[in-house]
């Protein structure tokens, strides 16, 4: 029989921790696919009053391992905001729910506008869509602001953090006053080619310069939707026959459960739920035709690989309590970039070169928009938190126009908002699958990606599971030392094209 490394107070408390962990997934999962959760939320809760404490987090500070401290203490703090936010939250999403834009006799929610810009607008839509979501976000701001405003007080009077800014940085080890400077440069470094470029694309796809459109035109472009016509496969499952080339089935790998059916009642959002790890894990998208449905897959498939082939003999603490999860983005962006590459639109699509040529160069520049955008939205965020004052949306919107391009609503702010600094574990997701993809190449050349040994070296990264934090994975694989060096080399190399 296997010791536990942990203690029988850990124990205990890690059991309660993945209980509710478990709890809420699955009713993730249900609200997910559109069915009403059976019971209150504060139901799951009701045994555990006493261990989501202050008294029993503040004990945690006697572990002396600190990983084991840090991941049981966050999980517990998880909770306990989860549960102090509750009202709070469930005030803002009823409005939220109830919050629908009119345009030319549709009714568009606000949570399905993003999908709905992909796929289902006109240029002229778009533009009465921006008219009518300006007053749903005025209507809605007061219930943002007043869950930010209980979210940080709780932090610094409750848990004792000293800001926002404390508490995400300790729960996730980032030191985001480096990150943020960092950012900065990259966002200059790139501004002239993305700008001369996404100018460009503004014109030849819409006739107007970019200072002449929005946010949600933005998407519409991003979406890759005028290339559609040139997608080759009617269902995005369609694509997962070249993972034969790593000896893995998706569709029949151990653990993982894939809902890719085109369901009215689904959310518009993809998302990947690690219930148990490696044991069940669920990729959820509702999928709309072409190319982003290929995307968006191969980026679940990045995180839900990572968690099926993780080693389950792991300890828990490294399996499932993770503070952090840049390292599986990171798997998420190598396998999205990899579905729209070279490699795999010839040979799974059997795409002639012309189709290659342009969706690789639009699918490279939409990859900086992208990453522009998480970006400046990081930057807004940093500032925001920074600075104290959440109420004004002004400086959102200046800044998202300033590296993006595209007009922004300042009463958007709130709502394109991601909580726990999100948005730069996305960035440091694109740091590290440029260093990913780099050390592959190295090792097995330009199509890696069909290459056996490429499989087992991710199979291999991926039993390593959530043990080791980004920057120290980098270097115990022996990758190389955390940096943007291989993104930039890449975005310079994309520059020299033009």
């Amino acid at each position: 029989m296997t010791r536990s490394p942990y203690t029988n107070e850990q124990n205990r408390l890690i059991a309660a921790i993945r209980t509710l962990n478990i709890r809420w997934s699955k009713r993730v999962l249900s609200v997910w696919r559109g069915h009403l959760p059976k019971s209150d939320p504060e139901r799951m809760y009701l045994e555990y009053e006493k261990i989501l404490s202050l008294a029993t987090i503040a004990q945690t500070a006697s572990f002396p391992d600190n990983k084991i401290r840090k991941r049981i203490r966050h999980g517990l703090i998880d909770h306990y905001l989860q549960r102090k936010m509750m009202p709070h939250e469930t005030e803002m999403q009823t409005w939220s729910r109830g919050a629908t834009a009119h345009v030319d006799g549709e009714k568009i929610r606000f949570q399905e506008v993003i999908a709905w810009c992909q796929k289902s607008s006109t240029l002229l839509k778009r533009q009465k869509l921006q008219q009518e979501t300006g007053p749903l976000c005025k209507l809605l701001k007061p219930f943002a602001v007043n869950y930010w405003t209980v979210m940080q007080d709780t932090l610094t009077g409750e848990l004792g953090f000293d800001d926002y800014i404390d508490y995400c940085s300790k729960k996730k080890g980032i030191d985001y006053s480096h990150l943020y400077v960092l950012v900065k440069q990259l966002l200059q470094e790139t501004q002239y080619y993305y700008f001369h470029a996404m100018e460009m694309w503004s014109r030849d796809q819409f006739g107007l310069s970019m200072d002449n459109l929005s946010r949600f035109d933005a998407v519409y472009l991003l979406s890759l939707s005028s290339w559609d016509h040139l997608c080759s496969v009617d269902h995005p499952e369609n694509t997962l026959a070249f993972f034969e080339h790593w000896g893995i089935d998706p569709l029949r790998q151990p653990g993982l459960h894939l809902d890719i059916k085109q369901a009215k009642e689904k959310s518009g959002q993809a998302i990947s739920l690690m219930v148990r790890i490696p044991q069940e894990i669920y990729i959820l998208i509702r999928p709309e035709g072409g190319w982003i449905d290929v995307e968006t897959l191969w980026h679940e498939l990045g995180h839900g690989l990572s968690g099926a082939f993780t080693d389950p003999a792991l300890p828990v603490v490294d399996r499932e309590l993770a503070t952090a999860f840049n390292l599986s983005e990171v798997y998420a962006f190598l396998l999205q970039r990899l579905a729209l590459s070279e490699s795999v639109l010839s040979t799974v699509m059997g795409a002639p070169a012309h189709v290659i040529d342009t969706i690789n160069h639009y699918k490279n520049l939409k990859d900086l928009a992208v990453f522009r955008r998480y970006a400046a939205k990081f930057i807004c965020e940093y500032e925001m938190f920074s600075h104290g004052d959440l109420s004004d949306g002004g400086p959102y919107a200046e800044t998202m126009a300033a590296y993006t391009g595209f007009y922004h609503q300042p009463e958007s702010h709130l709502f394109d908002l991601v909580p726990e600094f999100y948005c730069a574990d996305y960035l440091l997701g694109w740091l590290g699958e440029a260093m990913l993809d780099e050390y592959l190449t190295r090792k097995f050349g330009h199509d890696w990606c069909l290459n056996a040994g490429a499989g087992e070296t991710l199979k291999e990264l991926w039993r390593q599971g959530m043990a080791t934090e980004i920057v120290s994975f980098f270097e115990k694989n022996s990758i190389g030392k955390f940096s943007a060096a291989a993104l930039r080399k890449r975005w310079h190399r994309l520059s020299d094209k033009t």
